[in-house]
């Protein structure tokens, strides 16, 4: 079965960090730790688990980071999925900073799915969303 739906993908960097993506051009982060919301309409299990490696052709603007970072956690919601649009709205009210104007959100009219976040904003945005960490259920079919 294919599943479909929103995630949000967690980083630290333990530097600052700067590089090129895409269209974007150079981006800056200062070390710390970051939200990036997206969604996988045609394969959620693919999708997460492409982006929990580090070594892949980069795509999409968050594999330039996803393979740099020094950490990174998946969750995804429990449930019918609200929107990545809806998750980078509550991640603002929540008090994240967009950390990347235009990165990850080329197909809507949101400012960033990329933002800073700190702990506190993690553990409220889970709750809030009822999301819960991503496991790779093809891995244990397969007897990884």
């Amino acid at each position: 079965m294919i599943r479909k739906g929103a995630y949000v993908l967690f980083l630290r960097f333990h530097d600052d960090v700067e590089t090129e993506v895409g269209s974007l051009g150079r981006i800056f982060l200062k070390a710390g730790d970051y939200c990036y919301v997206g969604s996988a309409m045609c394969g959620l299990d693919q999708r997460l688990s492409r982006h929990l490696k580090h070594q892949k052709n980069k795509r999409w603007h968050i594999d330039h980071l996803t393979s740099m970072c020094d950490d990174m956690h998946a969750y995804e919601h429990e449930g019918p999925s609200p929107s990545e649009c809806e998750l980078a709205t509550l991640m603002v009210s929540l008090g994240s900073v967009p950390a990347a104007k235009g990165f990850g959100c080329s197909d809507c009219d949101c400012q960033t799915h990329l933002f800073r976040v700190d702990v506190k904003t993690v553990e409220k945005a889970l709750e809030a969303e009822k999301m819960t960490v991503f496991f790779d259920r093809r891995a244990v079919s397969e007897g990884q």
